[in-house]
């Protein structure tokens, strides 16, 4: 399930005017969770046999496979992380030193349905695995593209130039640049940086 979890996308989700960063990946055996709002990280992996205690304990009117609850949690979850939350869900949830319950309140079969994931802090390699990594991965890809962008930027600004020497003029004067001046521009790009961060 973790393995499937990797894979997934990150989603931007608000419980009680709070924001989260959830994925979730569902198998008809269970399913794990992984939340945070970025200073704190919680997850929770539940088998079927703890989908079938808590099922029996919270909804007690329900008597369905398993792998039903699970179906129908995935119906729900999907669409609030996909940014299309069905009206007739409501999700709350609430923190402690101890973790995170993310509680649903839904219907099933005509009958209502209650659902709470108890997350607890998520393991140090955990978040690296789901977080740091990723991160650090793309920080790299960016910043090799920003290199390769600059360089292109450069030999642009030369191939102008020889134009130019060459005795070539622009027909649209709007056209004209200034050549790019890298140390100006990782300046600028470092005071937006600075500012958005305030």
């Amino acid at each position: 399930l973790e393995s499937s979890l990797l894979t997934q996308p990150w989603a931007s989700v608000r419980f009680d005017e709070s924001a989260f960063l959830a994925k979730v990946c569902f198998r008809n055996t269970g399913y794990i969770l992984l939340i945070s709002d970025l200073s704190s990280v919680w997850y929770e992996n539940a088998d079927a046999e703890i989908v079938g205690q808590r099922s029996k304990e919270l909804n007690k009117r329900l008597t369905v496979h398993v792998s039903s609850f699970l179906n129908h949690l995935c119906n729900l979850m999907c669409p609030l992380l996909a940014g299309q939350p069905d009206s007739s869900t409501t999700f709350c949830c609430k923190r402690s030193a101890d973790g995170l319950i993310l509680h649903v309140k839904s219907e099933m079969a005509g009958l209502p349905f209650y659902w709470d994931f108890h997350c607890c802090p998520a393991p140090l390699e955990m978040v690296s695995r789901h977080f740091v990594r990723p991160l650090i991965r793309m920080n790299m890809a960016l910043q090799y593209q920003v290199q390769e962008l600059i360089s292109l930027l450069l030999r642009k600004d030369a191939e102008i130039e020889d134009y130019r020497e060459s005795g070539a003029t622009l027909s649209r004067d709007r056209l004209r640049t200034e050549p790019f001046q890298e140390e100006t521009f990782q300046q600028n790009f470092m005071a937006e940086v600075r500012s958005d961060a305030n």
